[in-house]
């Protein structure tokens, strides 16, 4: 269980780094922040171990398995989104510029709004798996991952993406911002679910 979990991490984060290379390929924001959707759409479809797609549901099933799953997923997501980062440099060497450039940017903002970013990344994250997996609809997925990159939220697998194309990950500044993300994106997944279980049930 354990290696499947880790290589359906892998699998997760190696996805999401794609979403994030045509996001950085893309002059129009727009049609960037769209076609990330791949990401998550592929993700959902196999079933692979996206953690900012499972944390969410801790709030309910919090059980040994469960946060095996969930941060075994997340080591999975790191170490893919370092593969996919040398690849994408091998394959198309100008995005490091880009990837540089989207790096910097982020590591000039103040840790509360990091966190924050994050938070509200997360909530938007647990509404697209949540209507998926309920709603048996893909229609979270396309409208709210285009609002987290459009609001400049922040996910933390796919800042691990930009970060390792830049080759600045294991940076001190670089990952003391990815653990923020990381806070950031829980505590928002955890938000809606925490406060459903406080009011009794999840049902509107």
């Amino acid at each position: 269980m354990l290696r499947r979990d880790l290589i359906d991490g892998v699998l997760a984060g190696f996805l999401v780094s794609i979403g994030g290379a045509v996001l950085l390929s893309c002059d129009n924001r727009f049609a960037g922040a769209f076609l990330f959707c791949i990401a998550l759409l592929t993700i959902c479809w196999f079933g692979f171990n996206l953690y900012t797609g499972k944390v969410g549901f801790l709030a309910k099933d919090h059980s040994k398995a469960a946060l095996s799953t969930a941060y075994v997923g997340l080591l999975g997501n790191f170490l893919g989104t370092l593969l996919a980062g040398l690849l994408v440099f091998l394959a198309v060497p100008a995005l490091r510029e880009a990837a540089l450039a989207a790096c910097e940017k982020r590591l000039t903002q103040l840790p509360l709004q990091t966190l924050f970013r994050g938070f509200f990344c997360g909530v938007l994250m647990y509404v697209a798996v949540w209507v998926y997996r309920e709603k048996k609809t893909v229609a979270g997925i396309l409208f709210c991952i285009p609002v987290f990159i459009l609001s400049g939220f922040e996910h933390s697998i796919a800042d691990m993406f930009y970060f390792s194309l830049a080759g600045t990950v294991f940076q001190g500044r670089s990952l003391l911002f990815l653990l923020l993300v990381v806070l950031g994106n829980s505590l928002g997944g955890l938000f809606i679910p925490c406060l459903q279980l406080l009011r009794g049930g999840d049902k509107a």
